[in-house]
C-alpha cells in the first residue's frame, strides 16, 4: 500500500511542539543522574531530534530536518533551559516525565509517518518510520543515562505499540478516505489516548517466558 498524501503541509507548530515536549522529557530524565546544565541540555536535544534524524537518514533526506529549520533546536533549547531552571525552584511531579513523553510520542509518531508517506514510502514503511520517529529519541536518551530504554522494559505500558496503532490508523485514513487534515489529529489522539489509558490501567504486552522444564 503506497500513496502520496495530498493534505495541506504539516503546520510547523506541531513539530516545534513535539521537539519542546521531548526536550522537557529529556531534562526531567536527568533527575538523579548528577548532571549539570550542559548534560541536561544534551539529553534534551538528543530526545528532541534523535528520532527525526534517524528517520530522515533512512529516507535519504539531506540535510536533516533540524538543519533545514534550526527553529527546532531553538524551541528545544528554550524548553530544556526553562525546565532546568523551573526544577530548581519547584518540585516537578515524577508523572511529568511520562506525560511529556506521551505527548512527544503522539506528535512525533504522526509527523514521521506523514513525512514518510509524503516522500512516497509504502504504508508499512511509513508506520515503521513513524515508530522510529516517536521512540528513537527516547532510546538514545535512556542509553546516555545508562538505563534500559523504556521501549524495551516489560513494566512500561503500551509504548511503541501505541505509536504503531496510531500510525496504522493514519495510513488507513489516508489510503481509503478523502484527504483531510483531521486525519493527522485523529491519529495523534489515538496514540495519546492509548498511551494514557495504558498508563492508567496498566495495560502491557505479554512478557517473554519459556516453558518450565519438567
Amino acid at each position: 500500500m503506497s500513496k502520496t498524501i495530498q493534505n495541506a503541509p504539516m503546520p510547523p507548530w506541531i513539530e516545534y511542539s513535539a521537539c519542546a515536549v521531548c526536550a522537557v522529557s529529556g531534562v526531567l530524565a536527568a533527575e538523579g543522574k548528577r548532571m549539570d546544565l550542559f548534560g541536561a541540555v544534551v539529553l534534551a536535544l538528543v530526545t528532541a531530534v534523535g528520532g527525526g534524524t534517524i528517520r530522515d537518514l533512512c529516507l535519504g533526506v539531506r540535510p536533516v530536518f533540524w538543519i533545514q529549520a534550526p527553529d527546532h533546536i531553538t524551541w528545544s533549547l528554550v524548553a530544556a533551559v526553562g525546565t532546568f531552571v523551573l526544577a530548581r525552584f519547584i518540585e516537578i511531579p515524577s508523572r511529568a516525565l511520562t506525560l511529556a513523553d506521551a505527548f512527544g510520542l503522539a506528535l512525533f509518531g504522526i509527523v514521521g509517518t506523514e513525512k514518510a508517506l509524503l516522500l512516497g514510502s509504502p504504508g508499512v514503511i511509513a508506520v515503521l518510520l513513524g515508530i522510529v520517529t516517536g521512540v528513537a529519541g527516547g532510546i538514545l536518551r535512556d542509553v546516555l543515562r545508562s538505563e534500559i530504554p523504556w521501549v524495551l522494559r516489560a513494566e512500561v505500558e503500551l509504548y511503541a505499540t501505541a505509536v504503531g496503532i496510531g500510525a496504522t490508523v493514519f495510513v488507513l485514513l489516508e489510503s481509503y478516505f478523502p484527504p483531510s487534515e483531521s486525519h493527522r489529529y485523529a491519529a495523534m489522539s489515538v496514540i495519546l489516548l492509548l498511551r494514557l489509558a495504558a498508563m492508567k490501567w496498566k495495560v502491557r504486552l505479554p512478557t517473554f517466558q519459556t516453558r518450565p522444564k519438567k
